[in-house]
């Protein structure tokens, strides 16, 4: 071994022990304090990470008590697409929301929206439950009962109002 080290594996070495003459590399040469603080701080990651698992279960465990409980059965009476479109075009035919909200509210004390809907104990038929309605086309329903509330009642909230005194 010579002053400045062993070549033997490329990188000069000096020699650690006097004793035994071994040799450390200086690319591999550990800080001890630069070790520790990466051995306190890889710890507090761990402990971290262990913490942020924790409150990632617990809001998963939660997320999931939450669904369950607040997960409803579909009931019988669940919306149907045909009569959504029927109000749609009530809707578009009044174009005022507070009158459009007002004839749901009539419409479905009478019929439920409900096209084919028949009163047993008179002639009344239908979406607007009109006496001697003959009309099937639920459009044309429509059409005929807005006529119906303009002509006797001006607006669907009066004639709802009317309605709660009896029927419209």
């Amino acid at each position: 071994m010579n002053k400045l080290g062993n070549y033997s594996q490329g990188y000069p070495q000096v020699p650690v022990d006097k004793a035994t003459h071994r040799g450390q590399s200086l690319t591999n040469k550990p800080m001890r304090s630069l070790y520790l603080k990466y051995i306190v701080f890889y710890k507090d990651i761990n402990k971290d990470k262990n913490k942020y698992k924790n409150i990632l279960y617990k809001s998963v465990i939660a997320l999931l008590i939450v669904i369950l409980t607040n997960n409803q059965t579909v009931s019988a009476n669940a919306s149907n697409p045909s009569i959504e479109l029927y109000k749609l075009f009530a809707h578009m035919q009044l174009a005022d929301d507070k009158q459009y909200r007002c004839l749901v509210l009539l419409w479905h004390k009478e019929s439920k929206w409900s096209a084919t809907a028949d009163n047993p104990k008179s002639s009344a038929y239908g979406i607007p439950q009109l006496l001697k309605m003959t009309e099937r086309d639920p459009y044309k329903q429509i059409l005929l009962g807005l006529k119906y509330i303009k002509h006797r009642h001006k607006t669907p909230c009066l004639a709802l109002e009317h309605h709660k005194k009896g029927w419209y």
